[in-house]
């Protein structure tokens, strides 16, 4: 297949891409987290390109994207209107993603196999104006192979689906560069995956309290069901086996300048960058507290080292507040667990 590349989104891209996915074909788009792999919601065989196009696994639910809240009720029932509207008002359009009772009009599929499904509404004005070109509710988890760095811009996803998809649209590199937060809306407030929408953030619009799920900072068994994508399997890996670097600043440098002296790569923190040798193996992830600017950071980052080909990275774990939080949940997937104290 030859994957067609808009440059630009125009209204004549916005038609065409908009009449692929009618078709039954993918395009991949840009959003406000990370770009997404587009197909049409309500059509199965369309969704389930997305798996294979991706290599995902069967039982990892998919985000269906819409241009505008008052669609949702649409596609998905809504059990706590006024808690809805409340988060609505506050982060729609936005990157948080609600998880709700899926209606018949959407394909099962989108769902994995759960009566659930997780919706939200992109702030990137082209995302929702393909949406609206598509004039189709959008499934779309992010535009990479399964298990590699999601694409922060559109040369990413060239790396993983030139070939695999009918096309992809360029709108610059994603403002947030993480995914989307995910709650669950149900007697309590789960937060299933986190993102720069916070738990704090949550907590102060809704009033209640969020509970975060096990699954978001530790490992969730194979046979467990998740009604969120990024719970199970290795996600966000680069090429390279990456460990999390654990303790006081100065043994943790220290740790960084042996390895480095090896051969290995860093991923550090601003203020660690004058212990260091500075070289292409070294990359700052953003100043330590700029949990932020380490979201925008990381998945580029990642996909850099695999080009700069280094056999091991070892990298900086931020704290669980805040934006850290969803940085630190997608540096424990990448790198399995894997935590060295020191």
């Amino acid at each position: 297949m030859k994957t067609l590349f808009f440059d630009k989104i125009t209204e004549t891209a916005l038609d065409f891409c908009g009449k692929l996915i009618r078709e039954g074909e993918l395009v991949a788009f840009p959003t406000e987290t990370v770009y997404g792999l587009g197909a049409d919601a309500t059509n199965t065989d369309a969704v389930c390109k997305i798996y294979e196009a991706k290599g995902r696994e069967g039982d990892n639910p998919l985000i269906v994207h819409f241009a505008d809240p008052a669609d949702i009720e649409v596609y998905a029932s809504i059990p706590d209107k006024a808690l809805f509207e409340k988060l609505s008002a506050a982060f729609m359009p936005g990157p948080l993603t609600v998880v709700l009772p899926r209606k018949d009009a959407l394909s099962p599929r989108v769902s994995a196999g759960l009566s659930t499904v997780a919706v939200r509404v992109p702030s990137h004005e082209g995302a929702r104006a393909f949406i609206r070109a598509a004039r189709r509710p959008i499934a779309a988890p992010s535009a990479n192979r399964s298990h590699r760095p999601s694409p922060t811009a559109a040369s990413h996803v060239v790396e993983d689906m030139d070939g695999k998809i009918a096309a992809i649209l360029d709108g610059g590199t994603c403002e947030h560069g993480v995914e989307s937060t995910v709650l669950l809306l149900s007697d309590t407030l789960r937060l299933l995956r986190p993102g720069a929408v916070t738990r704090e953030m949550i907590e102060e619009v809704t009033g209640r309290e969020v509970l975060v799920d096990a699954g978001v900072l530790s490992r969730v068994e194979d046979v467990r069901r998740v009604a969120s994508p990024g719970m199970k399997y290795r996600h966000y890996a680069p090429q390279a086996p990456l460990s999390a670097v654990v303790g006081e600043d100065e043994r943790v440098c220290a740790f960084f300048a042996k390895a480095q002296s090896e051969g290995a790569g860093i991923l550090c923190y601003e203020e660690d960058l004058e212990y260091l040798a500075k070289n292409e193996r070294t990359m700052s992830l953003g100043s330590a507290e700029d949990y932020a600017a380490q979201a925008e950071t990381l998945f580029c980052a990642l996909r850099t080292f695999d080009k700069r080909r280094v056999e091991r990275i070892y990298t900086r774990l931020p704290k669980e507040e805040g934006v850290g939080l969803a940085v630190k949940n997608r540096l424990l997937r990448a790198c399995e667990f894997d935590i060295i104290e020191v």
